[in-house]
């Protein structure tokens, strides 16, 4: 039988398409009845743009998504304290896309449905028990979320793509606890407004250390306006592990966001009245968990959000799930066997995405002590005190993650060479 993938997220779907480009079978089992574009906006970044454009994504990216030009950091009042290009302008090969969360999503199914058939998703599909009754194979225990029916399929492998609250993770790692929330929290939603600076740009606005903005259009301009995804983010707490029954999803109100972000006025934008124009509000806890010391066991692993939670201050959570499934289907595909390819996919993963998972928490952390030490009034992009912090910063989390730009335009292709049939 094919490869099971729980999870029909985007690190499930991509999984899905570089197995198959491997020519290697998978199914993928997800729990939701039906997928449909939900969701908010996210970044991929060039290293993650670079995997789909070889996987033959690229047409349907620009149909969905932007090609983000720059990254401008401000105050509350739209003073620029620095300015960043991205994607190509920086001097990669491939540019960075802002996006609809549910349309890259659907772009990834119809792709997978094309290429692998129909029958390749399966929805509504709830994956429970895991066993591992021989070293040859996986059994996994699953119900029909539709009839209630439970059934029982045998695998050669399992891949956990099944998100922040893995039922695969929990099999595997049953005494890892809570999630750890940063003690922020963040609103999020998407509103049509006019183009702002470029048309192409990114903000990070702040008002020091406890107060955050992220706006970014994540559709081209159409009809005079483009779909913007706005993320504000307010320090309550400290660092602990998430309480006990706090939702992770759930809707927000707008006069929680306004009571922290209604007087902020950056000119360019007008914020209070975006944020006023949003038909819907996320509200969710800053959280990730500490990196494990081991992912998989046997013929069983983990990939995305399901293996490495993140904070998305460095906008690379989806980013490093999608280079996750492709160094997947390269192992399995180069490998003596099965365990052998998920063992060396482990090996390569975990560690690269660890260094992820710390440097988000330390560029959260270096941004807020700027906010501490460094005044507003330092807040020129002529050499100042604050514009020379964040370029620091930025640089770190780079050379953390091994996003550079030499780096990636240097690195070989992970394109496997095809398993024969």
């Amino acid at each position: 039988m094919d490869v099971l993938i729980a999870g029909g997220g985007i690190g499930g779907l991509t999984t899905a398409l570089s197995l198959h480009a491997a020519g290697i079978g998978a199914t993928v089992l997800e729990s939701a009845r039906a997928i449909r574009p939900l969701g908010v906006g996210i970044n991929l970044q060039p290293h993650a743009v670079r995997e789909l454009f070889e996987l033959g994504l690229a047409d349907g990216l620009a149909a969905v998504g932007v090609p983000t030009a720059e990254i401008v950091y401000l105050d509350r009042h739209g003073n620029r304290v620095l300015t960043e290009p991205l994607g190509t302008a920086r001097g990669y090969r491939w540019p960075q896309y802002s996006v609809h969360r549910g349309e890259l999503q659907m772009t990834l199914l119809r792709a997978v449905r094309a290429r692998l058939g129909e029958d390749a998703v399966r929805t509504g599909r709830r994956v429970g028990h895991v066993e591992q009754p021989c070293d040859d194979g996986v059994r996994v225990h699953v119900t029909d979320r539709g009839t209630g029916a439970g059934r029982t399929l045998d695998a050669p492998l399992l891949v956990g793509a099944d998100g922040l609250n893995s039922r695969v993770r929990a099999v595997l790692h049953p005494q890892e606890g809570p999630l750890w929330w940063s003690g922020t929290m963040m609103w999020r939603g998407t509103a049509e407004a006019e183009p702002f600076l470029t048309g192409r740009s990114m903000l990070h606005g702040d008002d020091g250390d406890r107060l955050r903005l992220i706006a970014y259009p994540v559709s081209p301009a159409g009809r005079g306006t483009s779909l913007v995804n706005w993320v504000c983010q307010a320090a309550v707490s400290g660092r602990r592990r998430l309480p006990e029954g706090a939702g992770w999803r759930r809707p927000g109100q707008l006069d929680d966001v306004l009571r922290h972000f209604g007087d902020w006025d950056l000119g360019f934008l007008d914020l209070p009245g975006l944020l006023a124009k949003s038909t819907e509000i996320l509200e969710y806890p800053m959280v990730d968990r500490d990196p494990l010391p081991w992912w998989g066991r046997g013929r069983v692993t983990l990939l995305g959000d399901a293996a490495h939670p993140m904070y998305p201050v460095g906008a690379n959570g989806a980013s490093q799930a999608i280079v996750d499934a492709r160094v997947l289907a390269y192992e399995l595909a180069t490998a003596t066997d099965p365990s052998a390819g998920l063992r060396a996919y482990e090996r390569t993963r975990r560690e690269a995405t660890a260094r992820v998972v710390l440097a988000a928490r330390e560029m959260d952390s270096a941004e807020r002590r700027v906010g501490r030490t460094v005044p507003a009034s330092a807040s020129r992009a002529d050499g100042g005190a604050r514009s020379r912090r964040y370029a620091d910063i930025t640089a770190a989390y780079r050379r953390s993650t091994g996003a550079t730009v030499e780096e990636l335009n240097a690195r070989a292709s992970l394109t496997p060479p095809r398993r024969r049939p």
